[in-house]
Parts: structure tokens; C-alpha cells; sequence
């Protein structure tokens, strides 16, 4: 593992960083970073990962559609202050997490997003067995000792989503839509969400 001396500054950031030991601000400071790759401060080290799937991505972009929709059309839409893809979540002990979805409500105006706290956080589930632990245990647990108010996994393989509060969590299964108290009217079918990610992950590497 290697480690930044103040005689080695840096401000580009590739895949070959992956385990650099490096300051908050040091990495905050970073002004270039490989497109192919995204990078988390977790506890004083870069870890670089590949970007996502287009089976990941191209959910995540109908959930900020569907959530947009009911911003703009639903009665109960200005519960909804902002949503954003791929945005970094700032930890009490200087980690930096990027989450797939970061939604604020309730607050009335638009957020900061490096003080207030998300109300509600999305990660859609990546299929190696690494991704999979972090998305439901490590995640869960800074997610929510952060004062999260609901942490959703949308795991395309187990065809759930799991809704994951501070004393509770629920399941939802592939058929059912789901509710949330924090967007009064908003409903999400998850099966829309995974419909498009069959439909990437059926295509063969001779149609990419």
C-alpha cells in the first residue's frame, strides 16, 4: 500500500492509485481522475473501482426520471428538494462514499450537498460477492449512523429491493411497488427498474 508524502503531491487519480493512503483534503483537492473508474476515500484509503453497468446505470437514470415526474406532477411533489446520481456521501471520519442515488427532502430549498445529510440513499447492486457485502452491511451501517432515513439496495440478482431504516427494514419483491412516507404519492414499481437492466444484461458481447 503505498502512501502521499508532502514531497509527492498529487492531482491526477487512475486505477493504479487503488490503496493510496491519502488525507480528506488531500483527495478533495484531486483535480483530474480517469473517467473509467470511480474512487472512494474509505477511511484514509483510495479505493478504485470500475465504473457501472449500463444494467446499472440505465435504472438509475429511470429512477431520477420517475422521481422527477412526481416532482412536477404529483400534488405531493415539492416533498422532493433534489435528486442526483453518483454524488459522494460525507462521513464523520473523513470517508468519502459514492453513492449510485442521493435524494433530500423535506428541507424546502435546495440543498448543500457537503452538510446536509441525505434523506434517502440508492445503490444498486454490483454482482461480485465484494460489492455485495458493501452494499449490505457496510453501507448499510454508515448510511444510517449518518441519519439516514432510508437506504435502499436494489439488487437486480435477488429481484428485491431492501429498505433499510434506522429500527426496521423491509423487502420488496420484484411484483410489488413500493412507498415511502418521505414522498407522500410517489410509487416505484420495481419492476420497471429491472426489466431494463434484463434487457442490457441479455445482450451478448458480439451486439456491444
Amino acid at each position: 500500500m503505498s502512501t502521499l508524502t508532502e514531497s509527492t503531491p498529487i492531482t491526477r487519480i487512475g486505477p493504479e492509485h487503488n490503496g493510496l493512503r491519502l488525507s480528506p483534503e488531500e483527495f478533495d483537492a484531486i483535480d483530474v481522475w480517469d473517467p473509467d473508474y470511480r474512487y472512494e476515500l474509505i477511511h484514509g484509503v483510495v479505493v478504485v473501482n470500475p465504473i457501472p453497468l449500463e444494467s446499472e446505470v440505465d435504472p438509475n437514470e429511470e429512477l431520477g426520471y420517475l422521481l422527477r415526474v412526481y416532482r412536477d406532477d404529483n400534488p405531493h411533489g415539492q416533498n422532493l428538494d433534489r435528486t442526483l446520481p453518483e454524488r459522494y456521501v460525507y462521513l464523520p471520519d473523513g470517508s468519502r462514499r459514492r453513492a449510485d442515488r442521493v435524494i433530500w427532502t423535506g428541507l424546502g430549498r435546495r440543498p448543500r450537498p457537503k452538510l446536509d445529510v441525505p434523506s434517502l440513499i440508492v445503490e444498486l447492486v454490483s454482482q461480485s460477492k465484494r460489492d455485495v457485502l458493501r452494499d449490505y452491511v457496510d453501507k448499510k451501517a454508515e448510511y444510517l449512523n449518518l441519519g439516514v432515513e432510508e437506504y435502499w439496495v436494489i439488487d437486480r440478482f435477488r429481484r428485491t429491493m431492501t429498505v433499510f431504516r434506522p429500527d426496521d427494514e423491509t423487502q420488496i419483491s420484484e411484483d410489488q411497488t413500493y412507498q415511502t412516507p418521505l414522498l407522500p404519492g410517489f410509487q416505484l414499481e420495481l419492476q420497471r427498474l429491472f426489466s431494463l437492466a434484463d434487457d442490457w444484461d441479455s445482450e451478448s458481447p458480439a451486439n456491444d
